[in-house]
């Protein structure tokens, strides 16, 4: 779904391969240390596509993508650093709903959201 709405939104190769693998780390830290329910959301703009991954439970904290680290004696735990050095882009809204993971990649690697 996020490859074929991706690809729709002007994404192609390696970029829309980083946003694949991205979204994939979103959800599994979703499905692994949130609530296990949420939501994912495509929206394609001009110029950029953006994914929002919902984690209902509100896990997910600002201090965990400041703190996002690769520790290389782990075999996991390093997702949020690897969404964040892929996209172009991330935010962490806390809402109503929970925790919203915003992944965003420029349709041009020379054009960055502010």
């Amino acid at each position: 779904m996020v490859r074929s709405h991706a690809r729709h939104g002007g994404l192609k190769g390696e970029r829309l391969e980083d946003l694949v693998i991205a979204v994939n780390e979103a959800v599994t830290n979703v499905l692994d240390h949130g609530g296990g329910d949420g939501t994912v959301t495509v929206r394609v703009c001009p110029g950029v596509v953006t994914v929002e991954v919902t984690d209902v439970a509100g896990v997910l904290s600002a201090d965990h993508l400041r703190s996002a680290q690769v520790d290389p004696t782990a075999s996991h735990g390093f997702g949020l650093w690897v969404i964040q050095r892929l996209c172009d882009k991330v935010r962490l809204d806390q809402t109503g709903h929970g925790s919203r993971l915003s992944l965003s990649m420029c349709v041009s690697s020379a054009v960055h959201p502010g």
